[in-house]
């Protein structure tokens, strides 16, 4: 047996422009994209998922059509953040496979792109949970011995690159978040709910209820329509969507240090915003601390060192709101309890306020968003 086998760089370029093209169709599918590990396998026929990273065979990859790829990997990609590996249990294999791909290929088909020919579709089956269409198909034959096992691995081929043994339930927690922020990205993008809407598949997941770092990443994770500019001549140069992120997603976080604002929830934000750079480690922060002047910069990055709060007077948003033009942020956002001046104007750039216990009500910020941090 080979070793692992190395990306190379047309296998990246294969894998990124796939990723810019379903960006261009659908907000919800390409944050899901951004979440998957894709690797190069030779084991597997054309693509395979053992729930955690995706494996793709870099031959197979090269020969497809450009839609053709594109709805392969989301075909994956899909069964992973719905957790088809780890949810089958000692359910039979193959018919749970079937089961698995009549819901990811409706959903694919919903994305507008190609399902293979031979694939199979039921309008009604395709709308319920994989453990109903699998109960439906009891009673049909399983096929012969030689049949393929399907795409639903029960472990990484043996050519792939070592993972760093994360536990299957904690993919399972990180995928069901991402389809959390996907849903978020998809709001966000004014696109209105989801492609997949109420899916009995993601009510049989239960999804948790969306918390304020779930909305925190809506404002971070740029989506199609923030790309209205973005030269599509990048792609043929070989540049990755991972480097375009790079270049294109700024955070300017501000925290009210006013005597107003108990150091745990100065500490709580900062932290939490640190939690989502590090899932999300395209986006740049740089953070101010602020009463009536604005105390910074400090770059952000995940794991930094928090550095020590600073103020202690009043309370000023405007000093902040100043500093707008010279940052040119995708997003503020500011955790502050409210009781202040804000700027006579709102500003061109989204505005997330983050609100502790005992804020300003809603009705009192003059523009923006308001989330409300938890007892």
């Amino acid at each position: 047996m080979s070793g692992p086998l190395t990306p190379t760089p047309e296998f990246q370029r294969l894998i990124s422009g796939s990723r810019v093209r379903i960006r261009g169709k659908s907000a919800f599918f390409a944050t899901l994209l951004l979440h998957a590990e894709i690797v190069p396998s030779r084991e597997v026929a054309a693509a395979g998922t053992d729930g955690e990273r995706v494996y793709v065979n870099p031959e197979v990859a090269a020969s497809l059509a450009p839609d053709v790829l594109d709805g392969l990997l989301l075909h994956e990609v899909l069964h992973a953040a719905l957790s088809h590996t780890q949810r089958r249990g000692p359910r039979e294999k193959k018919r749970w496979n079937r089961s698995a791909d009549l819901i990811v290929n409706g959903m694919v088909d919903a994305a507008g792109l190609p399902t293979p020919p031979s694939s199979r579709r039921d309008e009604h089956l395709e709308k319920l949970s994989v453990e109903e269409v699998y109960t439906s198909l009891d009673g049909e034959a399983e096929g012969d011995g030689d049949e393929d096992e399907g795409d639903l691995l029960d472990g990484p081929p043996g050519d792939a690159p070592p993972k760093n043994g994360k536990p299957s339930a904690q993919a399972a927690r990180q995928w069901q978040q991402a389809l959390a922020q996907a849903r978020s990205v998809e709001a966000m993008a004014g696109k209105g709910d989801d492609p997949l809407g109420m899916h009995r598949e993601l009510m049989r997941l239960a999804p948790a209820r969306l918390d304020w770092r779930a909305h925190l990443w809506r404002f971070l994770a740029r989506t199609p329509v923030d790309f209205g500019g973005f030269d599509r001549r990048f792609v043929g140069r070989g540049l990755y969507l991972e480097a375009l992120d790079d270049e294109s997603l700024s955070a300017l976080i501000a925290v009210d240090t006013s005597g107003s604002v108990d150091d745990q929830a100065v500490k709580a934000l900062v932290g939490e915003v640190q939690g989502v750079l590090g899932a999300y480690p395209h986006v740049k922060a740089t953070l101010y601390y602020a009463d009536t002047e604005a105390y910074g910069p400090h770059e952000l990055s995940a794991g930094s060192e928090i550095p020590p709060p600073q103020g202690g007077g009043g309370t000023d948003f405007r000093p902040v709101f100043a500093l707008l033009d010279a940052h040119e942020p995708d997003v503020l956002i500011y955790l502050t309890d409210g009781y202040g001046d804000f700027p006579p104007v709102a500003p061109s750039v989204s505005t997330l306020w983050v609100v502790p216990p005992g804020g300003l009500e809603d009705e009192g910020f003059p523009f923006g968003e308001v989330l409300r941090l938890e007892e």
